[in-house]
């Protein structure tokens, strides 16, 4: 597989992959020298400087405002339309609560969702909303008269598989889209896409801290919502009391807060993403992972189905101990809970060396 300069570049750049073939950033995403320089000399101003004055926090607030800007950039959306959140999860739920779907609605989901996407949806159940699943393939199908909502993910983190998005975009109902899988693994169009709402993660492929997500809202959907627990930064002005009335863009589905190093964090990895380029790292993690495939495949592994992404999953006898002895042997990989599957995610800042360690570690 053809390497490149910036490829090279931005592998250096992780100090794990020096020691360990890291292949689990469907979990958490390494970290970068680029990074952890810029979080230790936050880190430091403040120590030096304190937390107390003005310019800190307009220094805080012009740091979001980089993070939505960034979120929206590869999302291909506008910074309004993105709010910034804590994980997937979270922007998963501020949806629901601002649907207040009541009982007799339904919510249509696939049969493969993360628990971070079931939660949520347990929590409207029990509040009288109906939840009823499908396979992820055939959602568009399984649409019945009372679904006001499907949930599902842009990219299964169980096998790597595409949702029916296009399908699913012609369909009635609002649509809300868990990228967990899909920010920063693939190339992610919000508009394209055809859903209302798109979750996502900043620690997973995007390699930001944990704690950090986004939440894309179409314009359209938004006037479906109410704002569920508007704070200070989410109110049009904070100044005005019990007249205080929540903006009227994405920012009102914010998190509270944010820690302050998060946006650092967050903004030095996407600046290091963006100067090696999405298309290379995206080519090359795909190209990766199908070879991958390939690999297992040759040695008599049953891989799960999947499509063109960073994801590669097979069936392994007694999976949770074999992803400990892998991970005994410097390869780490995800066991999936209640299977005896074993999960690889390929990034940029992988290569042939770490799909190599995998082969070499695992049983023949």
């Amino acid at each position: 597989m053809p390497g490149s300069d910036a490829l090279a570049s931005l592998r250096a750049q992780f100090p794990v992959v020096e020691r360990l073939a890291y292949l689990n950033a469907g979990t958490n995403g390494p970290i970068a020298r680029a990074a952890t320089e810029a979080v230790r000399a936050q880190a430091e101003l403040e120590e030096r400087e304190g937390r107390g004055a003005m310019p800190f926090f307009a220094a805080f607030q012009e740091r979001m405002e980089q993070l939505r800007a960034g979120y929206a950039a590869y999302l291909n959306a506008a910074p309004a339309d993105v709010a910034l959140t804590t994980s997937t999860t979270d922007g998963v739920s501020r949806v629901l609560l601002g649907l207040a779907l009541r009982p007799g609605d339904e919510i249509l989901t696939s049969d493969e969702e993360h628990p971070g996407v079931y939660g949520p949806l347990v929590a409207q159940r029990e509040r009288g909303v109906a939840v009823r699943t499908a396979p992820l393939a055939d959602l568009a199908d399984a649409i019945g008269p009372s679904t006001r909502l499907v949930v599902c993910s842009h990219v299964s983190w169980r096998s790597g598989a595409y949702a029916p998005t296009a399908a699913l975009a012609a369909a009635p109902p609002l649509v809300l889209l868990d990228g967990a899988q899909g920010v920063g693994a693939v190339p992610t169009d919000v508009t394209a896409l055809g859903a209302d709402f798109y979750a996502g993660a900043g620690q997973k492929w995007l390699c930001g801290p944990s704690g950090t997500g986004m939440l894309w809202i179409d314009p359209a959907a938004r006037e479906r919502l109410t704002v569920p627990s508007p704070g200070y930064l989410n109110l049009a002005d904070a100044n005005a009391g019990l007249d205080a009335v929540a903006r009227d863009d994405a920012q009102a589905f914010d998190t509270p807060t944010l820690a302050s190093l998060a946006p650092v964090h967050a903004v030095a990895m996407l600046e290091l993403f963006e100067a090696t380029g999405w298309a290379a790292i995206h080519r090359h993690a795909h190209d990766l992972a199908e070879l991958a495939a390939d690999k297992l495949r040759e040695r008599g592994r049953e891989l799960l189905e999947r499509d063109r992404t960073t994801l590669v999953t097979w069936r392994e006898p007694n999976a949770p101990d074999r992803s400990e002895q892998l991970a005994q042997a410097g390869v780490i990989v995800r066991f999936l809970p209640g299977e005896d599957i074993l999960r690889a995610s390929f990034g940029g800042w992988n290569d042939e060396r770490d799909l190599e360690r995998l082969l070499e570690a695992l049983p023949a």
